[in-house]
C-alpha cells in the first residue's frame, strides 16, 4: 500500500524551529520529486518547497525562502522539511507528497503534479 505518514509537528513559539519528517511505504521515494504543502482552513493549499530528483534543485516559496530547508533520505525512504524563524503566518496543517511522475526533469510547487499525500499535520506557531 502507497503511504506517506507526516510527524514532527506541534506548538512553537514564534522564532522557534521544527522539522516535520514524512516517511513513505509501498515505494522507494529516490526516483520521484518530493514537496511540501500547507493549508489554513477557509484557504487553498499552498506549495511550500520541493525538491528535484533529476537535478537535486529546490525551489521555495518567497514566504518561507531562508527559512525552510526540504531534504530527503533515499536510504530511510524519509523527506523532511526543516523550518526555522517560525512566524504565526507558518500555521498551517503541511503535507508532504511526491511526484506522479518518476524522474520528471525539474520541480514545481504544483497540486496537480502530485500524488500521493500525506494525510497532514499540524503547525501552530504562537506565544
Amino acid at each position: 500500500q502507497v503511504q506517506l505518514v507526516e510527524s514532527g509537528g506541534g506548538l512553537v513559539q514564534p522564532g522557534g524551529s521544527l522539522r516535520l519528517s514524512c516517511v513513505a511505504s509501498g515505494f522507494t521515494l529516490d526516483k520521484y520529486a518530493i514537496a511540501w504543502f500547507r493549508q489554513v482552513p477557509g484557504k487553498e493549499r499552498e506549495g511550500v518547497s520541493c525538491l528535484s530528483v533529476s537535478d537535486g534543485n529546490t525551489y521555495y516559496a518567497d514566504s518561507v525562502k531562508g527559512r525552510f530547508t526540504i531534504s530527503k533520505d533515499n536510504a530511510k525512504n524519509m523527506m523532511y522539511l526543516q523550518m526555522s524563524s517560525l512566524k504565526p503566518g507558518d500555521t498551517a496543517v503541511y503535507y508532504c507528497a511526491t511526484d506522479l511522475i518518476p524522474l520528471r526533469v525539474g520541480c514545481a510547487i504544483r497540486e496537480s503534479d502530485y500524488g500521493p499525500w500525506g494525510q497532514g499535520i499540524q503547525v501552530i506557531v504562537s506565544s
